[in-house]
């Protein structure tokens, strides 16, 4: 019975301090690799901004220390927060701004006391772990490795030796979806005890809804279709925009294709077969989207058809979520994480499978009902302030053991 109650009475007190770590923070100093937030606008620039955004509004107590080898333009400084707890940090020297990101600026870290770096896209910088400072990294995807026909031999290389140095060397892995985590361990033959999955969230932009005469100025500024199914991604061979237009020639002709993303060489192909059969009338593609304007046209699609051969996470899929739009994406990758149970998943290869399901949830309004009501349900896990816990838990954690290393 004593021996009994002793492992209770450690158990709670495990517990408890458990529980204080989640709670406490004690004002860290925090780095962050800021090439991306300063320089994209999508994919790893959005999510760099999301986090230092999180971290800034929920633990303003800490110091984030954003290093980035240029300036950001006055916009993506605002969005960071210019009266907050956030800071831009760039090299002395203008020159060999590479090199500075990847070695010289571990310097700069130790001399302004930063106590944990975050990689926010998939590296760190070579030789922090000797320096004495807690690293975690963002990984992901490991695309490169899964579909290398996609990537010059070049860039893959370079990926490789960048990303498994990450992996090898940061005292926490942070994977974007549990898929991601898995490629990590297979690829990389890393511990899985050091991985974590943290998810993320989408633009605060899509979670209001827009006014009727907001929605009604991007129906006129972009010429919206009445009923239309949306896709949004940058248009490549692995996002598999060929399978919706296949599809398109299959469900009713007063449904129409709206396209948002980049073009590549891969949308000549699109473009062929699309005006070989006879669907130029039914196929828009929208180029200069503001970020401002696209919330209102994912509200008023129809559907959001996404069937990437295979995604890190699937972002897109949170957006049109939060728009209480109905989605249907592809087997076999994250996208079930990012859909949720009630989301239609189909084969990346299958047009006629798509189109049956585009039909089958556009000809039953109690069905597409049921499908936002479940979407809705599902975003609950992927609240900002639980995140940016989860985050500060995993920065409290390495630095504890860092300065116990010490």
């Amino acid at each position: 019975m004593k021996a009994e109650s002793e492992k209770q009475t450690k158990e709670e007190s495990l517990k408890s301090a458990d529980s204080r770590l989640s709670s406490f923070n004690p004002g860290l100093k925090i780095g962050f690799d800021g090439k991306r937030a300063v320089q994209n606008f999508t994919g790893l620039g959005n999510y760099s901004r999301y986090i230092i955004d999180i971290l800034a509004e929920y633990f303003p107590s800490n110091e984030y220390r954003v290093y980035s080898p240029r300036e950001p333009d006055r916009q993506k400084q605002e969005n960071l927060g210019n009266n907050s707890p956030v800071s831009f940090h760039y090299p002395k020297h203008k020159g060999f701004k590479s090199f500075w990101r990847s070695y010289g600026i571990i310097d700069d870290l130790k001399n302004d006391g930063v106590q944990v770096y975050h990689g926010l896209s998939n590296e760190i910088p070579f030789g922090i772990k000797g320096a004495g400072i807690a690293s975690v990294v963002t990984i992901h995807d490991l695309i490169f490795l899964r579909y290398p026909q996609y990537y010059p031999l070049f860039d893959r290389k370079m990926y490789k030796f960048k990303f498994r140095n990450a992996c090898r060397n940061a005292d926490k892995i942070i994977a974007i979806s549990e898929q991601t985590k898995r490629d990590i361990i297979s690829y990389f033959n890393i511990n899985e005890d050091r991985i974590e999955v943290i998810y993320q969230n989408c633009d605060k932009s899509f979670r209001k809804e827009p006014s009727a005469d907001e929605l009604e100025r991007v129906r006129k500024t972009y010429n919206l279709p009445a009923r239309y199914l949306l896709n949004v991604g940058t248009i490549e061979s692995r996002k598999n925009l060929l399978l919706i237009v296949q599809a398109l020639r299959k469900v009713d002709t007063n449904i129409h294709l709206v396209v948002i993303g980049r073009k590549t060489a891969y949308a000549e192909k699109v473009h062929g077969y699309i005006a070989e059969n006879g669907l130029i009338d039914r196929v828009h593609f929208l180029s200069n989207v503001s970020q401002e304007d696209l919330p209102g046209i994912y509200r008023q699609s129809a559907l959001f058809v996404f069937p990437s051969e295979f995604e890190g996470f699937g972002i897109p899929i949170i957006e049109a979520l939060h728009s209480r739009v109905p989605v249907i994406a592809a087997k076999g990758s994250c996208l079930e994480e990012a859909g949720g149970p009630e989301s239609i998943y189909v084969s990346p290869t299958d047009d006629t499978e798509l189109a049956e399901a585009i039909h089958s949830v556009l000809a039953n309004p109690d069905k597409r009902k049921r499908m936002i009501e479940a979407g809705a349900e599902h975003l609950k896990q992927f609240d900002d302030k639980q995140i940016a816990q989860k985050l500060i838990n995993v920065y409290q954690t390495i630095n504890l053991n860092a300065k116990r290393r010490s």
